[in-house]
This record gives C-alpha cells, sequence and structure tokens, in this order.
C-alpha cells in the first residue's frame, strides 16, 4: 500500500470541493481524486438558487465569486408558472448567477488556499473495506497503486463509481420522453424586449427571461447571462433514442425552438471565447441511494440522488450536504464526535433529498403535455395568487423549509440561523467563516455554561434584532439551541448543555 489518508474524496466538482474545503477548516486535511486530468470547461449549471447562496456567504466565498449577497429575487419560476415572491412575508430565495466552472475554479482556488492536494487524472477502480479502514485501488499517470483511508467520500456524480464499488443500490425511474437542446448563441435585436431583458415571439408575446414557457408540444427557456446567452428547447417525444445519433448541431436547436414555439427563431453563432454549450439530452433521472453511508464510505450530491435540473435545486442540496457532513467526519476523526454523529448525516439530509425529489417531480408532471395538464396548471395558477401557497413553495424551493430535530420547543430550534447583525455591524457571516460552532450569548450570562466545550464553541455576546436571546449554532448555519429567555433559568441551561454534548460531545469538565 502507497500511503494512508484520513479521508479520500472521489471526485473534484463543487461538492467534492466544498466538502474538501468544510473539512481543511475543522482541521483534517483530505485528499482528492479527480479522474479527468484537468478541470472541466462544460458548463453544467448557470448559478445557485436558494439556501446555498447563503451558505457561500457564511464561508466569505459569495464575496469571491459576485461581491456582496443580493436581496432574495422578487419572482421566480415552479412548473413553468411564475412565482411572485413580492406576495410573501419571508423571502428567502437567494439567486446567484454564476457559471458551474466559475463556482468549481474559486473552490479549486479555496481548497489549495487551505493546503488541500487535488490529484486530477487519477481514477477509482476498486474498493473494499473493514471495520478499520478502506482499501482503493486507484489508477494514475503513472499506473495503478494502492491506498489507504479512514474513511471514502463519493462525490463523483449521478454515475459513481464509489457507489457501485460499495454496492449501494440506486433505485429510481428514467423518464424516456424528454429531449431537450441546449445552446449558447447569439439572438438578433428585433427579437429581444429592451423593458424586461425577454424574447419577442410573434403570436405569443414576450416570453420572460430566466422563465420557463410551456406549450403543448414542448418547453422553452431564455436566458440572457452576462457570459452569454442562453436557450434551451424541450419536447416530448415517443421515438426511442437512435442507436448513433450525430452530434447535435445549432440547426437542431433551431428546428427544436420551431417544433415548441412555432416559430423559426434566427439563432447566430455565439460570440466570444466560450467555451460555448451545444448539447442534447435524453430522458430524466430521478433516483436516491439505498443509503448514503456504508461503514466507512459515505456519499455527497448526485452520487446520492439525481433528478430534473427543472427549478435549479442540484446545488443547492449537494453543496449542502457537503457542509452537513464536513464538520461530523472531522470530528469523528478527531476522536470527539458524540455517539451517533455521524449517523445524524443521512437522518438529516435524507430527507431533505426525499423533498427535492418530490417537488421537480411534481415541476416535470406541471409542464408535461396534454389538456389535463393545462387544466391542472389553470387551477394551479389560480393557487399561485394565495400569499401562503406562495409562501409555501418559494420555502420548499429554496429550501428554507428544512428543520431538523430539534432539542427543544423553541421556534428557531432546528432551523437556518436567522441572517442576523450584532451591534457594531457585525453580520452572522462574518462570525462564520472559519466553520466553528458558535454560542450567540446576548444574555452575557451564558459563558460559565460553555467552559467545558470551550475548545470547540466559540462564545460571542453583544445584542442583535432576533427572535431569541441566544441562540447555539452549528458550523453548516442550523440552530442546535436557542431560547428567548432575558434571564435563561436552570431548564435553559441544562438544556443548552445538552445540545453541546449532543452535537459537539462531552465537557472537558466530565
Amino acid at each position: 500500500m502507497e500511503d494512508t489518508e484520513d479521508i479520500v474524496i472521489a471526485g473534484a466538482g463543487p461538492n467534492g470541493l466544498m466538502l474538501a474545503c468544510e473539512l481543511a477548516l475543522a482541521g483534517v486535511r483530505p485528499l482528492v481524486l479527480e479522474r479527468l486530468p484537468e478541470p472541466t470547461t462544460e458548463n453544467r449549471a448557470n448559478g445557485l438558487v436558494g439556501q446555498v447562496v447563503r451558505v457561500l456567504d457564511r464561508r466569505g466565498l459569495h464575496e469571491r465569486l459576485a461581491g456582496p449577497i443580493a436581496p432574495p429575487v422578487p419572482g421566480f419560476v415552479f412548473g413553468a408558472m411564475r412565482l411572485d415572491l413580492t406576495l410573501v412575508e419571508r423571502n428567502s430565495l437567494n439567486v446567484l448567477g454564476v457559471p458551474q466552472r466559475r463556482i468549481e475554479a474559486m473552490l479549486g482556488e479555496r481548497a489549495a488556499e487551505l493546503g488541500v492536494e487535488v490529484r486530477h487524472g487519477h481514477e477509482l477502480t476498486g474498493l473494499a473495506q473493514d471495520a478499520d479502514a478502506v482499501t482503493l485501488d486507484v489508477t494514475g499517470p503513472d499506473g495503478p497503486y494502492r491506498l489507504g483511508a479512514r474513511y471514502v467520500v463519493g462525490a463523483d456524480g449521478g454515475r459513481s463509481v464509489t457507489r457501485k464499488l460499495a454496492g449501494i443500490g440506486f433505485p429510481g425511474v428514467t423518464e424516456d420522453r424528454a429531449v431537450s437542446h441546449s445552446a449558447n448563441a447569439t439572438v438578433p435585436a428585433e427579437f429581444t424586449d429592451p423593458g424586461s431583458g425577454g424574447l419577442r415571439v410573434p403570436g405569443r408575446g414576450v416570453i420572460p427571461p430566466f422563465f420557463h414557457y410551456r406549450t403543448e408540444t414542448g418547453l422553452f427557456a431564455y436566458a440572457p447571462f452576462p457570459t452569454g446567452t442562453l436557450v434551451t428547447a424541450m419536447e416530448w417525444t415517443d421515438d426511442e433514442e437512435p442507436a448513433d445519433e450525430p452530434p447535435v448541431t445549432l440547426d437542431d436547436v433551431r428546428a427544436s425552438i420551431r417544433r415548441v414555439l412555432d416559430f423559426d427563431l434566427p439563432l447566430g453563432a455565439p460570440e466570444g471565447e466560450g467555451p460555448h454549450l451545444l448539447r442534447r439530452l435524453r430522458g430524466r433521472n430521478t433516483r436516491l441511494a439505498d443509503k448514503f453511508r456504508d461503514g466507512r464510505v459515505l456519499l455527497v450530491g448526485d452520487a446520492a440522488h439525481v433528478h430534473s435540473a427543472i427549478g435549479g435545486p442540484g446545488l443547492n442540496l449537494g453543496l449542502q450536504d457537503a457542509v452537513n457532513l464536513g464538520w461530523k467526519l472531522a470530528a469523528t476523526l478527531g476522536g470527539r464526535a458524540p455517539a451517533g454523529l455521524l449517523d445524524t448525516y443521512e437522518s438529516e439530509r435524507r430527507p431533505v433529498a426525499e423533498r427535492v425529489v418530490m417537488h421537480t417531480q411534481a415541476q416535470s408532471a406541471l409542464i408535461s403535455p396534454g389538456g389535463d395538464v393545462t387544466a391542472l396548471r389553470e387551477l394551479f395558477g389560480e393557487l399561485l395568487r394565495l400569499p401562503g401557497t406562495v409562501q409555501h413553495i418559494a420555502d420548499l424551493m429554496s429550501g428554507a423549509d428544512v428543520r431538523y430535530e430539534p432539542g427543544t420547543d423553541h421556534p428557531l430550534d432546528g432551523r437556518w440561523a436567522p441572517d442576523l447583525v450584532l451591534d457594531g455591524g457585525t453580520r452572522l457571516a462574518e462570525l462564520t467563516a472559519t466553520a466553528r460552532p458558535l454560542l450567540l450569548d446576548f444574555t452575557g450570562s451564558l459563558g460559565d455554561e460553555l467552559r467545558g466545550w470551550s475548545d470547540r464553541v466559540d462564545h460571542v455576546t453583544g445584542h442583535a434584532d432576533v427572535d431569541a436571546t441566544a441562540l447555539l449554532v452549528r458550523p453548516d448555519g442550523y440552530v442546535a439551541w436557542a431560547t428567548s429567555a432575558a434571564e435563561p433559568d436552570d431548564t435553559d441551561r441544562k438544556a443548552l448543555r445538552a445540545a453541546l454534548e449532543r452535537w459537539f460531545g462531552h465537557s472537558l469538565d466530565a
């Protein structure tokens, strides 16, 4: 065996790199294996949607991509129907329009700063584990070699080799009827609407930008990104996939748009250096791994779950998998994790994945062809004029509805910590860049309770406009305990100590 690592991560995409950064912040230096010889230039996503935007902000990573975090968007889309977010009381649907390749490059730079080694051109080919370690067979540029690890994490996508080698099942369904054509292209100025930024289509008016437009034959989207306009047409077909399908061309994209919109959109070749997207995708997979952990092998992101890309939930789900797992795995390696901590990765993240599968399947049903679907959309459109319905769906889409198992009955316990600002102007995001747990103590009286965990949990005092007088915030940004008492009593203090022990291990005084 060549050497032994604490943690090996298979896959240097955004999820694998995010996990590597989280582990490094916690004092663990993982080894990342990536089968591709160099970072891909393919742009698999065009931005981030939901809570993950705030996650990046709380690690100081949003600033690297786009400067200060922007307010939540005033509108979004669900199943090719508009969500008017001006109707809701709490809008938590943030959007960051940055190409995935830039996100991946930024995370790679951050991982390098934190001392993470990424081996490009090294492919995982074999895996065996026992109670103490995992043995990996790897093929690199200089040939095959063997590697040991205490834990292995598969962040290697929907066709995960890690998952397959570990023998973890991946049940689900494949929908073969959908065929989509996408391309970066130029659109003549006379077809663009200066006011809205949308696309003028004769007989259909203006199709809003970044909006899924449904017809009885398919779905169309027009997205004028700063890096280049993207057009996508998805059709429904009963034809079988040809055995030898020629590479997609811009003419194929034009023809697909004609079939969906009944209109010839004179697309031109894309401008700029690129890389430019031009692709055809057939079918949609919805699958969920039988388990997210098998002994010393764990799965994150698409290796654990795949679903329709509608609504853009993929990186929101996968990157938060990584942030949830990182601190728990580091604590386990450090010997300070309470019993069962690593098991909470699956118990917390599987229900979130199941809800993403649910809402992407629901959206796929709403964009399907047929008069019955059109009638369903009419009814759904009426429901989307009700603020309560919009609030529910907006929270579902963003992930703001996630609540992990609370330890108390406080309404913030188990939920994402509010974006509070302390007196003096310090944002919570500035206090969480190191990924350490925090006790936000606005009573100034809880320091003694923290004494036995002072090596693991930071104590922050002050004041903030929030519906609590003290919050215990986990490294992933979720509240582990909260109180609204001006002077916490013995019951509050006992609950705080129980939460500290539940998530961060025994007190040093024990």
